[in-house]
Order: C-alpha cells, then sequence, then structure tokens
C-alpha cells in the first residue's frame, strides 16, 4: 500500500558516471581524427577520473 522511498547509494551514483564516462570516452576514441572527437574524448575521460575520486570521498565511504 505505502511505498517505501527508496534511497540511492552514493557509491552506485559514483559507478554510474564512470561507466557513463566510459561509453562517452569510447564515442571519442572513435571520432578521434577530428576535433570534435578528441574533445568527446577528453570530456568523458574526465568523468571516469571524477566519478573516481567521488568514491574517495569520506562521505561517501561512510555510507
Amino acid at each position: 500500500m505505502f511505498k517505501k522511498k527508496k534511497m540511492r547509494d552514493p557509491k552506485t551514483t559514483s559507478w554510474t558516471v564512470s561507466g557513463l564516462g566510459l561509453l562517452v570516452s569510447t564515442l571519442g576514441a572513435k571520432m578521434f581524427k577530428n576535433k570534435l572527437g578528441a574533445g568527446i574524448l577528453g570530456f568523458g575521460l574526465a568523468h571516469v577520473i571524477l566519478g573516481q575520486l567521488d568514491r574517495l570521498r569520506p562521505t561517501v565511504r561512510e555510507h
């Protein structure tokens, strides 16, 4: 009858950001011959790095 509010695990969010960054990086690597591809690759790699750094935050590790 009552729906329980689903709490998202911060670790899941970090892995999601990293995974999407990996997909974008793959797309950018396939288009690397032009400047747009290089920008897309850098954007994706930045998300991979930021997603992994997010996992190291104390609030994420304690949760």
